[in-house]
């Protein structure tokens, strides 16, 4: 069966880098507003957790960078290794620009947690199941742009980085199912697929509002960046001293 080539309009770095050029703006844009709205609700608006009182409003950030994490994880795998089987040059790039926005994702988590670990366990750390896969996580995403970048020939500097984060995708469903599958001090998730949230529907609003916002962000970022990979590449490109800056 032949593919329709519509399906890969955008496969060339040359499309992408216009089409990057014309909706970054509107992602920035849309990243600021859900933030300052999902701050507001989650902050201003939520009400106070009868338990851990107002400490537990760090989650409208911890969660949804828990998320965007793992997520981004998998989306930088996945573009590996398209890139790696379909020898698809776009696919690479975009797997190097989404590593540096996952692990700051993944240090914002860590980092959150502990904030929110302090008051409720009270310590700033523990070797949990779910804290130190999410630490492993992040010494997937540095251990990937350190090799990458050690290697200067772009192509097995790629294939290299394919393996490495295939590989390491592993860790995303232990991290997942870690509160299940071990006795662990972190709570278990409050939304699921299968039941009710067990939080008020204020909370829901504030939290889905920052996860778009972290989204839009991703978006924007990552963006920028396959545009700047995609403008060393292809350096010496006609069509890139014709496109916008």
């Amino acid at each position: 069966m032949r593919l329709s080539p519509h399906l890969f309009a955008f496969a060339s770095p040359a499309r992408f880098y216009a089409l990057a050029s014309r909706v970054t703006p509107g992602l920035w844009i849309v990243s600021i507003v859900l933030a300052l709205i999902a701050l507001y609700v989650g902050f201003f608006v939520a009400p106070t957790d009868a338990t851990q009182g107002d400490a537990y409003r760090i989650v409208f950030i911890h969660v949804p960078a828990a998320w965007m994490s793992m997520v981004l994880y998998l989306a930088m795998a996945a573009w590996a290794a398209i890139g790696w089987g379909l020898n698809a040059r776009l696919a690479s790039m975009f797997a190097r620009a989404i590593a540096p926005t996952g692990a700051m994702f993944t240090f914002l988590a860590l980092w959150t947690g502990a904030l929110w670990g302090r008051p409720t366990w009270g310590t700033w750390w523990v070797w949990d199941a779910r804290l130190t896969s999410e630490l492993i996580l992040l010494f997937l995403y540095l251990g990937y742009l350190a090799l990458v970048e050690s290697i200067d020939d772009v192509r097995r500097a790629d294939r290299a980085g394919a393996l490495l984060a295939v590989v390491g995708s592993v860790n995303v469903p232990i991290i997942y199912f870690s509160v299940k599958w071990w006795n662990t001090l972190h709570q278990g998730a409050s939304i699921t697929m299968s039941a009710a949230p067990t939080m008020a529907q204020t909370m829901l609003v504030a939290m889905g509002l920052m996860t778009l916002a972290f989204w839009a962000y991703a978006f924007a970022v990552v963006f920028k960046r396959t545009q700047a990979i995609v403008a060393e590449r292809e350096r010496h490109a006609r069509w890139l001293s014709a496109s916008p800056a």
